[in-house]
């Protein structure tokens, strides 16, 4: 398993170099005025120039592209034209925020899923499984942003359960930083004042995110628990007089589960993809609400490291998630 994982590390950097250069072609070939936008509507020409020439964009773009990526493995991701600040330091500050709501989101996502999903196949063609079919499609017909707008029109401004945006209040103050996870921060520093604030502040957006995957999880498990209910070793354990719960919980669960396990890893890159317009509706400080007021201002560099860190995460949490399957399932093997 450990030569396996080097091997997926090591293919890694062809990716990772792939996905640079692509991301660094489309930034530079859209249209729009980037240096214009960063030395203001009445810059003179030779402002502009000293602009263009400190972020190297005067360069031929082979040499841009080398640049960015050499100062990239040295970990500098270069300056925001508009803010000026260098990029490493602000994807410091906010990609804490957004992995925490990832993290929640997904524990939802796994949490929910699967029970529902294992419900269902045992209760296939019931009116269980009917309603929870019904709620699945239901659940991945709505976008997101829009699911998230209803969600603070409701538990936000009409029945005042939930806040509507944020992380914290104003009037709390955020835990020391350790991790960066709000949660996580406060419980450690024994703020539970904090703590139960951050929980509240994260439970609009990260059921926002969370429902789609719950949906889909719940239907993958379906169909992967009716499959393993007819195996034969189902019988047989049937036909030994074990208890049901024992068959479903320790053989039946362990097995379908494993095989929604890839889906889970996919919609790592799907609901770190997601934060864009979620963030931007809950005002999340995150890297998908950065990388939205990048995007709007043509500001290259924080697209770019954006880009990279989402597809770095993506990449390992498809990792973990094989090398889990093979716990899971020892009968699959890694070697090639």
């Amino acid at each position: 398993m450990l030569r396996y994982a080097l091997f997926r590390i090591a293919l890694m950097v062809p990716l990772l170099i792939g996905l640079s250069l692509l991301v660094f072609l489309i930034g530079r070939v859209l249209p729009g005025d980037p240096v214009g936008l960063a030395a203001g509507p009445y810059a003179s020409q030779e402002e502009r120039q000293a602009i263009a020439a400190e972020y190297g964009l005067d360069q031929p773009l082979p040499i841009q592209y080398w640049n960015y990526v050499t100062g990239v493995l040295e970990g500098d991701f270069g300056r925001s034209l508009m803010t000026r600040r260098p990029v490493a330091g602000d994807l410091a500050n906010y990609l804490p925020a957004t992995l925490e709501l990832v993290f929640f989101a997904l524990l939802l996502a796994i949490v929910i899923g699967i029970p529902l999903g294992l419900i269902a196949g045992v209760k296939r063609n019931g009116k269980t499984d009917v309603a929870i079919a019904a709620g699945s499609v239901s659940a991945m017909s709505m976008p997101p942003f829009f699911l998230g707008l209803v969600l603070q029109l409701v538990f936000g401004m009409m029945l005042s359960w939930l806040p509507l945006s944020g992380r914290l209040p104003f009037t709390v103050t955020p835990p020391p930083g350790v991790t960066g996870l709000y949660t996580i921060d406060s419980l450690i520093a024994g703020d539970f004042t904090a703590f139960r604030y951050s929980l509240l502040h994260l439970i609009l957006p990260a059921v926002t995110m969370a429902l789609a995957p719950i949906a889909t999880i719940s239907r993958i498990m379906r169909a992967s628990t009716i499959e393993v209910l007819q195996k034969d070793y189902v019988q047989t354990e049937r036909a030994l007089g074990l208890p049901s719960s024992l068959i479903l919980f320790k053989y039946v669960s362990k097995n379908a589960a494993s095989a929604t396990l890839t889906l889970i890893g996919l919609y790592v890159g799907w609901l770190l993809g997601s934060t864009v317009l979620v963030e931007k509706v809950f005002d999340w400080p995150g890297i998908g609400l950065y990388a939205t007021n990048a995007i709007l201002n043509q500001d290259f560099n924080p697209v770019l490291a954006v880009t990279l860190a989402i597809g770095v995460i993506f990449i390992f949490a498809n990792l973990i998630v094989d090398m889990l399957y093979g716990v899971l399932n020892p009968r699959v093997s890694h070697r090639k």
